[in-house]
């Protein structure tokens, strides 16, 4: 019974002091002026922040769970004529327990409910926050001789607002939810919540090794991490801000799709395909607005790449750098140009749009061991890429390519009314199947070649850039062969049987020793300026025009029939006519009817003005069945009125 009622008395006791702690609490929730809470509490924030709260709404007293004070239409930071640095729907001070019971007002924490956090960077860097760093170094300065102050601060739904003097537009981010610490008993700093921005939600967390090192301009440790579904950096390092911000460490940057963190991040598309998964590692360094990378290890659609690169920091979109590429595949980026349309037969003739790429500068030197294109493989290649004002100019310094190499450049560049292209390219030695089937889909001309292209065009799809290009263009080639035609076996044939009919000899292949060509390009149209090709068995000479934007020839040449055995020479008349990658090769039927026997008796008779009978002999002649053997065959004799004309 002593023990139990030992228990009774402490239990009443302790019940005694809680009650006598709640009596004092509501005591003073009356005694205590709502001035003299309003006065403290100013006098706090502004000893820790460095701002000027003003307080324009009411005021109410909570005592539980923790006793607050909560303040109504608060800002902080006014300056004469400007926004606020912080306006808060409501202002919650949660106070100290045991001073309070002592009749002092100290603050552990705040919230801000709702509050509208304003950032301006005027156009020299400097922020409307910049002042505020020097009283909050002095409140986190260690001093036995000041109170204890709050050293947490939590933001609940705000909204931050950042104003750039050197742009035109603000930057938002909604929904801020952020907690932001610096322990009395450590050095450290630390942030960390989400936010909303540009409809993706934001984690993100901050720390500093060394808070009062970096609120006075001296090195601290660094770590920031912000992640979100199209793009995660993180940066482990150290920065100071003395003159101006310096930060050194490594940084790592991944995304699922580099495409999609572009459209988030300036909101537009890219042109072009490809830029898939990226990933990026580097030693990083931020001096002077630019960020400097060493040390890079970059992949990119499957392509990895090593070499050092600089960014600008300063609301330039601006990269320049060094990569090399083991194995470069640029399919990925081709494969969203389309130059032909869904049937293949025509160009394309939807617009072509370089959104995105106007205020964007590049200056990139690239080197790779080998490059895919589509079907297409090169060897050891260098390139210069630069961009700038919406133009991006390609320079191939030299490229291992089609068995050969080229060099030159290509440009492509915005207009008002569409896009502007400029090739000035030259392949030597290649292979002319591989390179003019990869280029412009032909495929009738094999052999080693050199073939030089200098054309500029615009418009606004690709259909009306080929109604503009203009230039010139020139081939040499040896030791080939022009596939889907027999010339020497065609020749041959209309040699013995000139009118032996139309048979069909687009098969085969031409065999040639040397091959000249000559282009001149004149809005979308080509002139055949000169075309030589001599070879062991015919030689061809060719001229006439071609039409880029509805891709057909109509050629006129002549083929001759080199003979071995004889001096003389069966020259042809021809004509080309057709689509680039079928076309179909006439002969021309006015000469081949003056070379025939057969047609000797009609001419003769047109002369005599009595053709019918020989016009009959002709025709009989010209369908009947050559002889299968050298074996006789009965015959029914052929009509006197019907005399026999030898071919």
């Amino acid at each position: 019974m002593t023990a139990a009622n030992g228990l009774k008395r402490l239990a009443i006791a302790v019940a005694g002091v809680v009650a006598a702690g709640f009596a004092t609490l509501v005591g003073l929730s009356f005694f205590i002026p709502a001035t003299a809470v309003r006065d403290a509490v100013k006098k706090e924030i502004h000893g820790v922040t460095g701002l000027d709260p003003i307080l324009r709404g009411g005021i109410s007293v909570a005592l539980f769970p923790h006793p607050s004070v909560t303040f109504r239409n608060v800002s902080l930071g006014e300056t004469g004529g400007g926004q606020p640095a912080v306006a808060a729907k409501e202002l919650t001070a949660r106070l100290r327990y045991f001073p309070l019971l002592a009749g002092r007002i100290e603050i552990a924490d705040l919230r801000l409910v709702r509050p509208t956090i304003n950032v301006t960077f005027s156009s020299g860097g400097h922020s409307n926050w910049s002042g505020f760093t020097a009283s909050l170094a002095r409140a986190v300065t260690p001093d036995p001789r000041r109170a204890a102050s709050f050293s947490e601060i939590g933001i609940r739904d705000g909204t931050v607002i950042v104003h750039d003097a050197t742009k035109p537009f603000s930057e938002r981010l909604s929904d801020v939810d952020f907690q932001v610490a610096w322990p009395s008993i450590s050095r450290s700093f630390a942030a960390s919540g989400h936010f909303t921005w540009h409809d993706q939600q934001v984690d993100a967390s901050l720390t500093l090794s060394d808070f009062l090192a970096a609120l006075s301009g001296a090195v601290s440790g660094v770590k920031l991490r912000v992640a979100s579904a199209p793009l995660d950096v993180a940066f482990d390092g150290t920065a100071k801000d003395r003159q101006a911000l310096e930060v050194e460490g490594t940084m790592n940057v991944d995304s699922p799709s580099l495409r999609d963190a572009l459209r988030w991040t300036n909101n537009r598309d890219v042109p072009f395909g490809g830029f898939g998964p990226f990933a990026l590692s580097a030693r990083s360094s931020l001096r002077d607005g630019l960020i400097s990378l060493t040390d890079v290890n970059v992949d990119l659609d499957g392509n990895s790449a090593v070499g050092v690169l600089t960014l600008a920091a300063d609301g330039r979109r601006a990269v320049q750098g060094t990569l090399a590429v083991g194995s470069l595949n640029l399919t990925p980026y081709v494969a969203g140009i389309r130059l032909l349309a869904a049937d293949e037969r025509t160009w394309d003739r939807l617009p072509i749009a370089l959104d995105g790429l106007a205020d964007f500068n590049l200056d990139l030197r690239l080197s790779a061991a080998s490059v895919k294109i589509a079907n297409a493989r090169l060897g050891r290649t260098a390139v210069a890429m630069n961009m700038s004002g919406g133009k991006l100019d390609v320079t191939i310094g030299e490229s291992q390519a089609f068995g050969g190499t080229a060099k030159g450049s290509f440009g492509l560049g915005s207009i008002h009314d569409g896009v502007e292209v400029a090739s000035h390219v030259q392949f030597d030695d290649v292979d002319l199947a591989n390179c003019l089937g990869q280029i412009f889909g032909l495929r009738k001309l094999q052999g080693q070649g050199t073939l030089a292209l200098d054309v500029t065009g615009s418009g606004d799809s690709v259909w009306a850039l080929t109604h503009t290009l203009t230039g010139t263009a020139s081939l040499t080639a040896h030791d080939g062969a022009l596939t889907g035609i027999n010339v020497e076996q065609l020749l041959r044939r209309l040699d013995k049987r000139p009118l032996s009919g139309n048979g069909d000899f687009r098969t085969g292949r031409t065999p040639f020793d040397k091959m000249a060509l000559s282009l001149k390009i004149d809005q979308g149209m080509v002139s055949v300026q000169d075309l030589h090709i001599t070879g062991p068995g015919v030689k061809l000479t060719l001229a006439g025009q071609a039409s880029v934007p509805t891709r057909d020839l109509d050629l006129q040449g002549t083929a001759t029939l080199v003979s071995s055995a004889s001096a003389d020479e069966f020259d042809l008349p021809f004509v080309v006519q057709g689509p680039w990658d079928n076309p179909i090769m006439l002969p021309d039927a006015s000469s081949l009817i003056r070379r025939s026997a057969a047609a000797a008796p009609l001419l003769e008779a047109v002369k005599r003005h009595s053709a019918g009978e020989a016009v009959r002999s002709v025709i009989d002649q010209l369908f009947a069945a050559p002889p299968a053997s050298s074996t006789p065959v009965a015959t029914t004799p052929a009509p006197p009125s019907k005399p026999a004309v030898s071919r």
